[in-house]
């Protein structure tokens, strides 16, 4: 067995598509569509990681709402994004966040694959 069949699929085109979702094209042919949202919330990053910590140990009382920013207010967009090597992506959201690091097996793992 080759070196190259044991490897990750490479993302090999990406595009944010109107429905505010990331579609990426895998070098293996298939074909994954990730809303931002979800994308978001699978940010494994230091901060975000404590924050759900906190919401499960401490979490609201009932009718209590959430105070948000303006940016967090507006619908959520990505930004940018950065490659990291040959194994993730940082991703910048319009709320501000961009600490995380996407690798490609978790975003292989994310959403709907459609080919």
């Amino acid at each position: 067995m080759s070196e190259q069949t044991n490897k990750m699929p490479q993302p090999i085109e990406l595009k944010k598509t109107d429905d505010r979702r990331l579609l990426i094209v895998w070098s293996d042919a298939v074909e994954q569509t990730i809303s931002f949202t979800d994308l978001r919330k699978a940010c494994r990053c230091a901060n975000c990681m404590d924050k759900r910590e906190k919401e499960i140990s401490q979490p609201q009382p009932a009718g209590v709402l959430p105070v948000l920013s303006a940016a967090e207010a507006r619908p959520l967009d990505i930004d940018q994004m950065h490659p990291i090597g040959n194994y993730a992506y940082n991703i910048h959201f319009s709320d501000g966040h961009s600490a995380g690091i996407f690798t490609f097996e978790m975003l292989r793992g994310l959403g709907g694959l459609l080919a």
